[in-house]
C-alpha cells in the first residue's frame, strides 16, 4: 500500500507525508511542470504540463488498496475503478456511493459558468478541515489496503 497525492494546489501534503511516516508508507507526489514540487520523505513524479496529465499518470500508477489524496472528482472515480481509496483535503472519502452525485455537480456547476453564471469558489481553509482529513487519513491508513472497495 501506498499514498498518491495530486500534488498540484493541494494543501495538506506535508500532512500527507507525516502520516505516512508514522505508518512507513511511501508517498508519491505527482505533479506538473507548472507545479512541480520536492518534499523530503516523498518521491515526486512530474509530468508535462496539460490538460489532466498529472491525473491520468497518478491513476496509471495507483493499484488496489492504495490511498489517493485529491480534490478531483474526476480523478477520485479512477482511482475508485482502480480498487484504490480517494479522500480529499477536507477528509471526505470518496466512494461508490457519493461519487455520481458529486460528478453530477461538478458537471451542473461548468454547465452554469459557461452560461454565464458564476459559482462560488473555496473559502479560506480552517483548521477543523486538516483536522478531519487527518482522522480519515490515519483510518485509512488503519485499513487494510486490500479491503472490499
Amino acid at each position: 500500500m501506498k499514498i498518491l497525492v495530486d500534488a498540484d494546489g493541494c494543501p495538506v501534503v506535508e500532512e500527507t507525508i507525516r502520516m505516512a511516516k508514522r505508518f512507513s508508507l511511501p508517498v508519491l507526489l505527482v505533479c506538473d511542470t507548472s507545479h512541480e514540487m520536492h518534499r523530503q520523505g516523498a518521491e515526486t513524479l512530474i509530468v508535462s504540463k496539460g490538460a489532466d496529465s498529472a491525473d491520468f499518470a497518478l491513476v496509471g500508477r495507483a493499484k488496489r488498496g492504495d490511498i489517493v489524496v485529491t480534490q478531483d472528482y474526476g480523478l477520485a472515480a479512477m482511482a475508485l475503478v482502480r480498487g484504490a481509496r480517494p479522500v480529499n483535503q477536507d477528509g471526505m472519502r470518496y466512494t461508490r456511493e457519493n461519487i455520481d452525485a458529486l460528478l453530477m455537480d461538478r458537471h451542473l456547476s461548468a454547465k452554469a459558468r459557461r452560461a454565464g453564471g458564476r459559482t462560488r469558489g473555496p473559502s479560506r481553509r480552517r483548521p477543523e478541515q486538516d483536522e478531519a482529513f487527518l482522522r480519515e487519513l490515519e483510518a485509512l491508513c488503519r485499513e487494510d489496503g486490500e479491503a472490499e472497495i
